[in-house]
């Protein structure tokens, strides 16, 4: 029902490209350039500036995009709540999750929200926690899962799941490691663990600066951008690495992993939803309660 025109420019003005957004909405790049100039001609204002290969923002362009995201947004919530009158959840979710949680926790529950609710439009955006908070910022989604203890200002967090992380060890690796160690004895060995930005890495400062341990003390062979990749690592590098406890439950069982305990340094974390506040309807809220209801199977 919506004026797809103002999707046609808010595409634009996000990715400062007509060939992004026409990639990104699927339709042809003449098409792109028909929808801007009929706003052009109703606004009598040139929305965009042209030079050379980039565009900018004109002031008018600047205007139109802030009204364009709240009016995109109503029609959002209308779509939502004239549905809910016939008990129907229909539209458009567009998620983001931090890498953990997208690949260890959302599969359970994104086959079950689609099988219940055919008729809504679901996708994925997965990044590490900062991204995933920008492209709340930048509407580019409507509800992030991320992980971590920071928190950004202007966003919402709602705790969703209870997480560990744990430091592990290849059982095949020829380090000679103790079931435990002490913060300070986890500084001689050698150890890869996620990039900076990802909620895991804030977690493990945090764990470690309680004993006055700064993460400049560790001997960090590589960060790399995902549990996975450090997974792999393990298996062909002789270190140890800090990930999550459900990231490795086949390997524990397999015995290809082990864990090694730090005394004294529990490293927990929530799995939080977060929102822009003052958002607190539509269907975010309601993927946000189907997943309340679901969690036990993810425990």
């Amino acid at each position: 029902m919506n004026d797809f025109r103002l999707k046609v420019f808010q595409s634009v003005a996000k990715n400062l490209s007509f060939t992004k957004a026409s990639q990104e909405l699927f339709i042809s790049q003449p098409a792109i350039t028909k929808h801007i100039q009929e706003l052009e001609t109703a606004y009598q204002a040139r929305l965009f500036d042209r030079q050379g290969g980039k565009i900018a923002l004109t002031q008018a362009g600047k205007l139109l995009l802030e009204h364009c995201e709240r009016i995109l947004e109503e029609y959002k919530r209308l779509e939502y709540e004239m549905h809910l009158l016939h008990n129907e959840y229909t539209g458009e979710l567009k998620l983001g999750a931090s890498t953990t949680v997208a690949q260890y926790v959302l599969p359970l529950l994104l086959g079950s929200f689609i099988s219940k609710f055919p008729q809504v439009s679901l996708s994925l955006l997965s990044g590490n926690t900062r991204e995933v908070e920008v492209a709340l910022q930048e509407h580019r989604i409507d509800l992030g899962l991320v992980e971590g203890v920071c928190r950004t200002q202007g966003l919402r967090y709602t705790p969703f799941l209870r997480d560990e992380l744990v430091t592990v060890v290849y059982t095949g690796s020829r380090l000679d490691v103790p079931e435990e160690l002490t913060p300070e004895e986890l500084t001689r060995f050698p150890l890869v663990l996620r990039e900076r930005g990802s909620g895991t890495l804030d977690v493990i400062e945090q764990a470690l600066g309680n004993h006055g341990i700064k993460l400049s003390a560790l001997h960090v062979l590589m960060y790399l951008g995902s549990t996975e990749s450090i997974k792999l690592f393990l298996e062909n590098a002789d270190c140890l690495g800090i990930v999550s406890v459900r990231s490795i439950s086949k390997e524990l069982a397999a015995g290809t992993f082990r864990i090694v305990e730090i005394k004294d340094t529990p490293m927990l974390r929530d799995f939080c939803f977060v929102r822009l506040q003052g958002q607190e309807e539509g269907l975010p809220q309601a993927f946000m309660q189907f997943a309340a209801h679901h969690s036990r199977r993810l425990c």
